[in-house]
Protein backbone atom coordinates (compact mmCIF):
# COMPACT_ATOMS: atom_id res chain seq x y z
CA UNK A 1 0.00 0.00 0.00
CA UNK A 2 1.22 3.49 -0.82
CA UNK A 3 0.88 6.56 1.39
CA UNK A 4 0.10 8.42 -1.81
CA UNK A 5 -2.91 6.27 -2.69
CA UNK A 6 -6.59 7.02 -2.32
CA UNK A 7 -7.17 3.72 -0.50
CA UNK A 8 -4.64 4.71 2.16
CA UNK A 9 -5.84 8.30 2.51
CA UNK A 10 -9.58 7.64 2.60
CA UNK A 11 -9.91 4.06 3.87
CA UNK A 12 -6.94 2.67 5.78
CA UNK A 13 -5.86 5.81 7.66
CA UNK A 14 -9.33 7.07 8.73
CA UNK A 15 -10.33 3.65 10.11
CA UNK A 16 -7.04 3.36 11.99
CA UNK A 17 -7.35 6.87 13.46
CA UNK A 18 -10.90 6.22 14.66
CA UNK A 19 -10.00 2.93 16.35
CA UNK A 20 -6.71 4.18 17.77
CA UNK A 21 -8.02 7.37 19.36
CA UNK A 22 -11.16 5.65 20.60
CA UNK A 23 -8.91 3.84 23.08
CA UNK A 24 -8.07 5.87 26.22
CA UNK A 25 -4.43 6.94 26.57
CA UNK A 26 -3.85 4.77 29.63
CA UNK A 27 -4.39 1.58 27.60
CA UNK A 28 -1.14 1.96 25.69
CA UNK A 29 -0.73 -1.78 25.05
CA UNK A 30 -4.13 -1.92 23.38
CA UNK A 31 -3.14 1.07 21.26
CA UNK A 32 0.08 -0.74 20.34
CA UNK A 33 -1.88 -3.84 19.37
CA UNK A 34 -4.11 -1.76 17.06
CA UNK A 35 -1.01 -0.23 15.44
CA UNK A 36 0.56 -3.66 15.04
CA UNK A 37 -2.53 -5.17 13.40
CA UNK A 38 -2.89 -2.27 10.98
CA UNK A 39 0.85 -2.31 10.23
CA UNK A 40 0.55 -5.97 9.21
CA UNK A 41 -2.51 -5.16 7.08
CA UNK A 42 -0.56 -2.31 5.47
CA UNK A 43 2.41 -4.56 4.68
CA UNK A 44 0.32 -7.49 3.48
CA UNK A 45 -1.79 -5.36 1.11
CA UNK A 46 0.35 -6.39 -1.85
CA UNK A 47 2.40 -9.37 -0.64
CA UNK A 48 0.71 -11.18 2.30
CA UNK A 49 3.06 -14.17 2.18
CA UNK A 50 6.05 -12.09 3.26
CA UNK A 51 4.47 -11.36 6.63
CA UNK A 52 5.64 -14.86 7.61
CA UNK A 53 9.21 -13.92 6.70
CA UNK A 54 9.04 -10.77 8.80
CA UNK A 55 7.42 -12.70 11.65
CA UNK A 56 10.28 -15.21 11.53
CA UNK A 57 12.92 -12.47 11.71
CA UNK A 58 11.12 -10.92 14.69
CA UNK A 59 11.09 -14.31 16.46
CA UNK A 60 14.82 -14.67 15.78
CA UNK A 61 15.63 -11.21 17.13
CA UNK A 62 13.32 -11.67 20.14
CA UNK A 63 14.61 -15.13 21.04
CA UNK A 64 18.29 -14.35 20.61
CA UNK A 65 17.78 -11.07 22.44
CA UNK A 66 16.53 -12.99 25.47
CA UNK A 67 19.49 -15.39 25.23
CA UNK A 68 22.01 -12.53 24.95
CA UNK A 69 20.55 -10.90 28.06
CA UNK A 70 20.39 -14.23 29.93
CA UNK A 71 24.04 -15.09 29.28
CA UNK A 72 25.05 -11.50 30.01
CA UNK A 73 23.53 -11.76 33.51
CA UNK A 74 25.36 -15.03 34.07
CA UNK A 75 28.58 -13.36 32.82
CA UNK A 76 28.93 -16.09 30.17
CA UNK A 77 30.75 -13.93 27.64
CA UNK A 78 31.52 -16.68 25.12
CA UNK A 79 27.92 -17.91 25.04
CA UNK A 80 26.67 -14.34 24.77
CA UNK A 81 29.04 -13.69 21.87
CA UNK A 82 28.03 -16.97 20.19
CA UNK A 83 24.33 -16.04 20.37
CA UNK A 84 25.10 -12.58 19.06
CA UNK A 85 27.11 -13.83 16.07
CA UNK A 86 24.57 -16.54 15.26
CA UNK A 87 21.68 -14.04 15.31
CA UNK A 88 23.58 -11.60 13.05
CA UNK A 89 24.39 -14.40 10.59
CA UNK A 90 20.73 -15.45 10.42
CA UNK A 91 19.40 -11.90 10.02
CA UNK A 92 21.99 -10.78 7.46
CA UNK A 93 21.82 -14.15 5.71
CA UNK A 94 18.11 -13.68 5.22
CA UNK A 95 18.74 -10.34 3.50
CA UNK A 96 21.55 -11.78 1.38
CA UNK A 97 19.43 -14.69 0.20
CA UNK A 98 16.41 -12.68 -0.92
CA UNK A 99 18.26 -9.67 -2.29
CA UNK A 100 21.53 -10.98 -3.71
CA UNK A 101 21.25 -14.70 -4.57
CA UNK A 102 20.53 -14.16 -8.27
CA UNK A 103 23.19 -11.43 -8.48
CA UNK A 104 25.83 -13.88 -7.27
CA UNK A 105 24.55 -16.64 -9.57
CA UNK A 106 24.64 -14.32 -12.60
CA UNK A 107 28.23 -13.29 -11.87
CA UNK A 108 29.39 -16.86 -11.22
CA UNK A 109 27.83 -17.94 -14.52
CA UNK A 110 29.60 -15.08 -16.34
CA UNK A 111 33.00 -15.57 -14.71
CA UNK A 112 33.21 -19.35 -14.93
CA UNK A 113 31.04 -19.96 -18.00
CA UNK A 114 28.56 -21.95 -15.93
CA UNK A 115 24.82 -22.39 -16.29
CA UNK A 116 23.44 -22.32 -12.76
CA UNK A 117 19.71 -21.68 -12.91
CA UNK A 118 18.42 -18.49 -11.32
CA UNK A 119 16.19 -18.81 -8.29
CA UNK A 120 12.56 -17.75 -8.46
CA UNK A 121 12.92 -15.14 -5.70
CA UNK A 122 10.80 -12.03 -5.29
CA UNK A 123 12.41 -9.30 -3.18
CA UNK A 124 10.22 -8.58 -0.13
CA UNK A 125 9.34 -4.89 0.06
CA UNK A 126 11.28 -3.00 2.71
CA UNK A 127 13.52 -5.92 3.70
CA UNK A 128 16.65 -3.74 3.67
CA UNK A 129 15.07 -1.22 6.03
CA UNK A 130 13.54 -3.54 8.60
CA UNK A 131 16.65 -5.76 8.57
CA UNK A 132 18.78 -2.79 9.60
CA UNK A 133 16.30 -1.93 12.35
CA UNK A 134 16.53 -5.48 13.70
CA UNK A 135 20.32 -5.27 13.56
CA UNK A 136 20.31 -2.02 15.53
CA UNK A 137 18.27 -3.73 18.25
CA UNK A 138 20.50 -6.82 18.49
CA UNK A 139 23.80 -4.89 18.32
CA UNK A 140 22.77 -2.24 20.87
CA UNK A 141 21.44 -4.95 23.17
CA UNK A 142 24.73 -6.83 22.96
CA UNK A 143 26.64 -3.60 23.70
CA UNK A 144 24.30 -2.85 26.63
CA UNK A 145 23.17 0.45 25.09
CA UNK A 146 19.52 -0.56 25.49
CA UNK A 147 17.43 -2.77 27.74
CA UNK A 148 15.88 -6.03 26.60
CA UNK A 149 12.36 -5.74 25.14
CA UNK A 150 10.54 -8.60 26.84
CA UNK A 151 7.18 -7.78 25.30
CA UNK A 152 7.15 -9.64 21.98
CA UNK A 153 4.37 -7.49 20.51
CA UNK A 154 6.17 -4.24 21.33
CA UNK A 155 9.27 -5.50 19.53
CA UNK A 156 7.11 -6.64 16.61
CA UNK A 157 5.54 -3.16 16.48
CA UNK A 158 8.97 -1.51 16.44
CA UNK A 159 10.03 -3.59 13.45
CA UNK A 160 6.74 -3.52 11.54
CA UNK A 161 5.36 -0.03 12.36
CA UNK A 162 3.86 0.96 9.02
CA UNK A 163 5.04 4.62 8.63
CA UNK A 164 8.72 3.65 8.30
CA UNK A 165 8.38 -0.05 7.46
CA UNK A 166 8.96 -0.20 3.72
CA UNK A 167 11.10 2.82 2.84
CA UNK A 168 12.49 4.22 6.06
CA UNK A 169 13.77 6.26 7.68
CA UNK A 170 15.78 3.62 9.49
CA UNK A 171 14.68 4.04 13.10
CA UNK A 172 17.15 2.81 15.71
CA UNK A 173 15.53 0.99 18.61
CA UNK A 174 16.98 3.38 21.19
CA UNK A 175 15.21 6.28 19.43
CA UNK A 176 11.74 4.96 20.26
CA UNK A 177 12.52 2.56 23.10
CA UNK A 178 10.64 4.67 25.66
CA UNK A 179 8.00 5.83 23.18
CA UNK A 180 6.68 2.30 22.79
CA UNK A 181 5.13 2.57 26.26
CA UNK A 182 5.39 6.22 27.33
CA UNK A 183 4.76 8.36 24.25
CA UNK A 184 2.82 11.58 24.51
CA UNK A 185 -0.17 12.22 22.26
CA UNK A 186 -1.70 15.67 21.88
CA UNK A 187 -3.85 17.67 19.52
CA UNK A 188 -0.88 19.92 18.74
CA UNK A 189 1.25 16.94 17.68
CA UNK A 190 -1.59 15.54 15.58
CA UNK A 191 -2.00 18.85 13.74
CA UNK A 192 1.77 19.16 13.28
CA UNK A 193 1.92 15.57 12.01
CA UNK A 194 -0.92 16.11 9.52
CA UNK A 195 0.83 19.20 8.12
CA UNK A 196 4.12 17.34 7.80
CA UNK A 197 2.35 14.46 6.07
CA UNK A 198 0.70 16.79 3.53
CA UNK A 199 4.04 18.45 2.77
CA UNK A 200 5.57 15.04 2.10
CA UNK A 201 2.57 14.01 0.01
CA UNK A 202 2.96 17.15 -2.12
CA UNK A 203 6.66 16.48 -2.62
CA UNK A 204 5.81 13.01 -3.86
CA UNK A 205 2.64 13.56 -5.89
CA UNK A 206 3.15 17.03 -7.34
CA UNK A 207 6.92 17.15 -7.85
CA UNK A 208 8.47 13.66 -7.81
CA UNK A 209 5.83 12.04 -10.02
CA UNK A 210 6.24 14.75 -12.66
CA UNK A 211 10.02 14.42 -12.51
CA UNK A 212 9.63 10.66 -12.93
CA UNK A 213 7.76 11.11 -16.22
CA UNK A 214 10.70 13.02 -17.69
CA UNK A 215 13.44 10.85 -16.20
CA UNK A 216 11.83 7.53 -17.12
CA UNK A 217 11.08 8.71 -20.65
CA UNK A 218 14.76 9.42 -21.23
CA UNK A 219 16.49 6.73 -19.16
CA UNK A 220 14.16 3.94 -20.34
CA UNK A 221 14.44 4.85 -24.00
CA UNK A 222 15.43 1.98 -26.27
CA UNK A 223 17.75 4.35 -28.14
CA UNK A 224 19.69 6.70 -25.85
CA UNK A 225 21.87 7.71 -28.81
CA UNK A 226 19.01 9.79 -30.21
CA UNK A 227 19.25 12.36 -27.41
CA UNK A 228 21.34 15.51 -27.56
CA UNK A 229 23.34 16.70 -24.51
CA UNK A 230 20.54 19.16 -23.69
CA UNK A 231 17.92 16.42 -23.52
CA UNK A 232 20.19 14.16 -21.48
CA UNK A 233 20.83 16.99 -19.01
CA UNK A 234 17.06 17.47 -18.77
CA UNK A 235 16.67 13.79 -17.86
CA UNK A 236 19.57 13.89 -15.41
CA UNK A 237 18.16 16.90 -13.58
CA UNK A 238 14.69 15.35 -13.56
CA UNK A 239 15.99 12.21 -11.88
CA UNK A 240 18.10 14.21 -9.43
CA UNK A 241 14.96 16.02 -8.27
CA UNK A 242 12.77 12.92 -8.53
CA UNK A 243 14.83 10.82 -6.14
CA UNK A 244 15.10 13.66 -3.62
CA UNK A 245 11.44 14.65 -3.56
CA UNK A 246 10.32 11.02 -3.77
CA UNK A 247 12.43 9.83 -0.85
CA UNK A 248 12.35 12.96 1.32
CA UNK A 249 8.60 13.15 0.66
CA UNK A 250 8.19 9.58 1.94
CA UNK A 251 10.32 10.43 4.99
CA UNK A 252 8.20 13.51 5.67
CA UNK A 253 5.03 11.42 5.49
CA UNK A 254 6.55 8.78 7.79
CA UNK A 255 7.66 11.40 10.32
CA UNK A 256 4.24 13.09 10.15
CA UNK A 257 2.35 9.83 10.64
CA UNK A 258 4.60 8.87 13.53
CA UNK A 259 3.92 12.23 15.17
CA UNK A 260 0.15 11.74 14.84
CA UNK A 261 0.45 8.57 16.93
CA UNK A 262 2.85 10.13 19.43
CA UNK A 263 6.16 8.87 18.00
CA UNK A 264 9.12 11.13 17.28
CA UNK A 265 11.38 9.99 14.42
CA UNK A 266 14.67 11.69 13.64
CA UNK A 267 15.02 13.78 10.49
CA UNK A 268 16.26 11.98 7.38
CA UNK A 269 17.05 14.89 5.03
CA UNK A 270 18.42 18.38 5.49
CA UNK A 271 18.31 20.11 2.09
CA UNK A 272 21.12 17.97 0.60
CA UNK A 273 21.29 19.91 -2.67
CA UNK A 274 22.51 22.93 -0.72
CA UNK A 275 25.67 21.01 0.17
CA UNK A 276 29.03 22.64 -0.51
CA UNK A 277 31.09 19.44 -0.38
CA UNK A 278 30.55 15.72 -0.83
CA UNK A 279 30.99 15.17 2.91
CA UNK A 280 28.40 17.87 3.54
CA UNK A 281 26.04 16.19 1.07
CA UNK A 282 26.22 12.88 2.94
CA UNK A 283 25.63 14.65 6.24
CA UNK A 284 22.36 15.90 4.73
CA UNK A 285 21.18 12.97 2.56
CA UNK A 286 19.49 9.81 3.94
CA UNK A 287 20.80 10.68 7.39
CA UNK A 288 19.46 7.51 9.01
CA UNK A 289 21.45 5.26 6.63
CA UNK A 290 24.60 7.36 7.00
CA UNK A 291 24.23 7.19 10.78
CA UNK A 292 23.73 3.42 10.69
CA UNK A 293 26.90 2.75 8.68
CA UNK A 294 28.91 5.22 10.76
CA UNK A 295 27.85 3.77 14.13
CA UNK A 296 27.77 0.06 13.27
CA UNK A 297 30.50 -0.28 10.62
CA UNK A 298 32.82 2.73 10.41
CA UNK A 299 33.42 3.44 14.13
CA UNK A 300 33.78 -0.26 15.15
CA UNK A 301 36.44 -0.60 12.41
CA UNK A 302 38.33 2.28 14.02
CA UNK A 303 36.85 5.26 12.21
CA UNK A 304 39.47 7.92 11.49
CA UNK A 305 41.45 7.27 14.67
CA UNK A 306 43.77 4.89 12.84
CA UNK A 307 46.60 5.07 10.32
CA UNK A 308 45.90 6.62 6.93
CA UNK A 309 46.01 3.25 5.16
CA UNK A 310 43.64 1.71 7.70
CA UNK A 311 41.31 4.71 7.40
CA UNK A 312 41.18 4.29 3.62
CA UNK A 313 40.35 0.61 4.15
CA UNK A 314 37.58 1.54 6.62
CA UNK A 315 36.13 4.02 4.15
CA UNK A 316 36.31 1.42 1.38
CA UNK A 317 34.36 -1.13 3.42
CA UNK A 318 31.67 1.41 4.31
CA UNK A 319 31.15 2.69 0.76
CA UNK A 320 31.21 -0.72 -0.88
CA UNK A 321 28.53 -1.80 1.58
CA UNK A 322 26.59 1.42 1.02
CA UNK A 323 26.51 0.82 -2.71
CA UNK A 324 25.71 -2.87 -2.35
CA UNK A 325 22.92 -2.16 0.17
CA UNK A 326 21.06 -0.16 -2.47
CA UNK A 327 20.76 -3.04 -4.88
CA UNK A 328 22.10 -6.22 -6.42
CA UNK A 329 23.64 -4.57 -9.45
CA UNK A 330 27.11 -3.44 -10.46
CA UNK A 331 26.03 0.14 -11.05
CA UNK A 332 25.22 0.50 -7.34
CA UNK A 333 28.65 -0.84 -6.41
CA UNK A 334 30.26 1.57 -8.90
CA UNK A 335 28.14 4.35 -7.37
CA UNK A 336 29.52 3.49 -3.93
CA UNK A 337 33.10 3.44 -5.27
CA UNK A 338 32.45 6.79 -7.00
CA UNK A 339 31.60 8.42 -3.68
CA UNK A 340 34.50 6.65 -1.98
CA UNK A 341 36.92 8.18 -4.47
CA UNK A 342 35.35 11.65 -4.15
CA UNK A 343 35.48 11.58 -0.35
CA UNK A 344 39.09 10.37 -0.34
CA UNK A 345 40.12 13.07 -2.81
CA UNK A 346 38.24 15.69 -0.83
CA UNK A 347 39.89 14.72 2.46
CA UNK A 348 43.42 13.86 1.33
CA UNK A 349 44.06 16.34 -1.49
CA UNK A 350 41.39 18.99 -1.99
CA UNK A 351 40.45 19.99 1.56
CA UNK A 352 42.88 22.94 1.80
CA UNK A 353 41.75 24.27 -1.60
CA UNK A 354 38.05 23.92 -0.76
CA UNK A 355 38.51 26.08 2.34
CA UNK A 356 39.67 28.98 0.15
CA UNK A 357 37.06 28.46 -2.57
CA UNK A 358 33.95 30.72 -2.71
CA UNK A 359 30.89 29.01 -1.24
CA UNK A 360 28.81 29.41 -4.42
CA UNK A 361 31.50 27.71 -6.51
CA UNK A 362 31.71 24.82 -4.02
CA UNK A 363 27.92 24.48 -4.25
CA UNK A 364 28.01 24.32 -8.08
CA UNK A 365 30.82 21.75 -8.15
CA UNK A 366 29.12 19.58 -5.52
CA UNK A 367 25.78 19.70 -7.32
CA UNK A 368 27.40 18.63 -10.61
CA UNK A 369 29.22 15.75 -8.92
CA UNK A 370 26.02 14.60 -7.21
CA UNK A 371 24.20 14.65 -10.57
CA UNK A 372 26.93 12.48 -12.07
CA UNK A 373 26.45 10.10 -9.17
CA UNK A 374 22.72 9.87 -9.86
CA UNK A 375 23.44 8.93 -13.49
CA UNK A 376 25.41 5.92 -12.23
CA UNK A 377 22.65 5.15 -9.75
CA UNK A 378 19.77 5.35 -12.26
CA UNK A 379 21.00 3.63 -15.43
CA UNK A 380 19.43 0.29 -16.29
CA UNK A 381 22.79 -1.25 -17.22
CA UNK A 382 26.44 -0.33 -17.62
CA UNK A 383 26.12 0.00 -21.40
CA UNK A 384 23.54 2.78 -20.90
CA UNK A 385 25.97 4.51 -18.55
CA UNK A 386 28.67 4.52 -21.23
CA UNK A 387 26.25 5.81 -23.89
CA UNK A 388 25.05 8.67 -21.68
CA UNK A 389 28.59 9.70 -20.71
CA UNK A 390 29.70 9.75 -24.37
CA UNK A 391 26.60 11.52 -25.69
CA UNK A 392 26.81 14.27 -23.09
CA UNK A 393 29.75 15.58 -25.11
CA UNK A 394 28.37 14.90 -28.60
CA UNK A 395 27.39 18.43 -29.55
CA UNK A 396 26.85 17.42 -33.18
CA UNK A 397 23.67 15.58 -32.16
CA UNK A 398 21.02 17.70 -33.85
CA UNK A 399 17.90 16.66 -31.96
CA UNK A 400 16.50 19.71 -30.15
CA UNK A 401 13.92 20.26 -27.45
CA UNK A 402 10.99 20.77 -29.82
CA UNK A 403 11.74 17.51 -31.65
CA UNK A 404 12.01 15.72 -28.32
CA UNK A 405 8.62 17.04 -27.19
CA UNK A 406 7.07 15.96 -30.50
CA UNK A 407 8.38 12.46 -29.86
CA UNK A 408 7.19 12.45 -26.24
CA UNK A 409 4.25 14.87 -25.87
CA UNK A 410 3.34 13.55 -22.39
CA UNK A 411 6.50 15.15 -21.02
CA UNK A 412 5.51 18.74 -21.93
CA UNK A 413 3.38 19.45 -18.86
CA UNK A 414 6.03 18.06 -16.52
CA UNK A 415 8.96 20.26 -17.59
CA UNK A 416 7.88 23.41 -15.62
CA UNK A 417 7.99 21.36 -12.43
CA UNK A 418 11.78 21.24 -12.72
CA UNK A 419 11.85 24.92 -11.73
CA UNK A 420 9.50 24.26 -8.81
CA UNK A 421 11.72 21.37 -7.73
CA UNK A 422 14.84 23.52 -7.93
CA UNK A 423 13.19 26.24 -5.84
CA UNK A 424 12.04 23.90 -3.08
CA UNK A 425 15.42 22.18 -2.93
CA UNK A 426 16.59 25.22 -0.98
CA UNK A 427 15.59 26.10 2.58
CA UNK A 428 13.55 29.14 1.59
CA UNK A 429 10.35 27.90 3.25
CA UNK A 430 12.28 27.04 6.42
CA UNK A 431 13.73 30.55 6.62
CA UNK A 432 10.31 32.10 6.07
CA UNK A 433 8.82 29.93 8.83
CA UNK A 434 11.59 30.92 11.23
CA UNK A 435 11.04 34.61 10.51
CA UNK A 436 7.23 34.76 10.48
CA UNK A 437 6.20 31.62 12.38
CA UNK A 438 5.20 33.58 15.49
CA UNK A 439 2.63 35.69 13.58
CA UNK A 440 -0.98 34.45 13.69
CA UNK A 441 -1.88 35.88 10.29
CA UNK A 442 1.06 34.13 8.68
CA UNK A 443 0.09 30.80 10.25
CA UNK A 444 -3.51 31.27 9.15
CA UNK A 445 -2.54 31.72 5.50
CA UNK A 446 0.04 28.93 5.80
CA UNK A 447 -2.70 26.54 6.96
CA UNK A 448 -4.94 27.63 4.07
CA UNK A 449 -2.05 27.03 1.68
CA UNK A 450 -1.45 23.52 3.08
CA UNK A 451 -5.16 22.72 2.70
CA UNK A 452 -5.07 23.87 -0.94
CA UNK A 453 -1.93 21.78 -1.52
CA UNK A 454 -3.71 18.71 -0.11
CA UNK A 455 -6.66 19.26 -2.48
CA UNK A 456 -4.21 19.57 -5.38
CA UNK A 457 -2.57 16.31 -4.33
CA UNK A 458 -5.92 14.52 -4.42
CA UNK A 459 -6.60 15.98 -7.86
CA UNK A 460 -3.23 14.71 -9.09
CA UNK A 461 -3.87 11.26 -7.64
CA UNK A 462 -7.32 11.02 -9.21
CA UNK A 463 -6.06 12.09 -12.64
CA UNK A 464 -2.86 10.03 -12.77
CA UNK A 465 -1.99 6.34 -12.34
CA UNK A 466 1.77 7.04 -12.43
CA UNK A 467 2.71 6.86 -8.76
CA UNK A 468 5.85 4.76 -8.08
CA UNK A 469 8.12 4.98 -5.03
CA UNK A 470 11.81 4.64 -5.89
CA UNK A 471 13.03 3.22 -2.61
CA UNK A 472 10.47 0.41 -2.47
CA UNK A 473 12.86 -1.68 -4.54
CA UNK A 474 15.60 -1.40 -1.96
Amino acid sequence: MLFSSLSFLFLFLPILLILYFAVPKKFVQLKNLILLIFSLIFYSWGEPKYILLMFLTVIISYGFGLLIEYFDKLNKKKLKLTCFIFSIVLIVGNLLYFKYTNFFINNINSLFNMNIHLKNIVLPIGISFYTFQILSYIIDLYLRKIKIQKNFFNLFLYISFFPQLIAGPIVKYETIEDQLTKRKESLEKIIEGVKRFIIGLAKKVIIANNMALIADTIYNSANLNQFSPLILILGILAYTFQIYFDFSGYSDMAIGLGKIFGFEFLENFNYPYMATSIKDFWNRWHISLTTFFREYIYIPLGGNRVSKIRWILNMSVVWLLTGFWHGASWNFIIWGVYYLVLLLLEKLILEKYLKRMPKFLKFIITFILVNIGWIIFRVNNLNDLIIICINLFKFNNIINLSEFLNLYPDVITSIPYIFIAALFSFDISKRINEKFGSYRLYNFFKNIFILIVFILCIMFLVSSMYNPFIYFRF
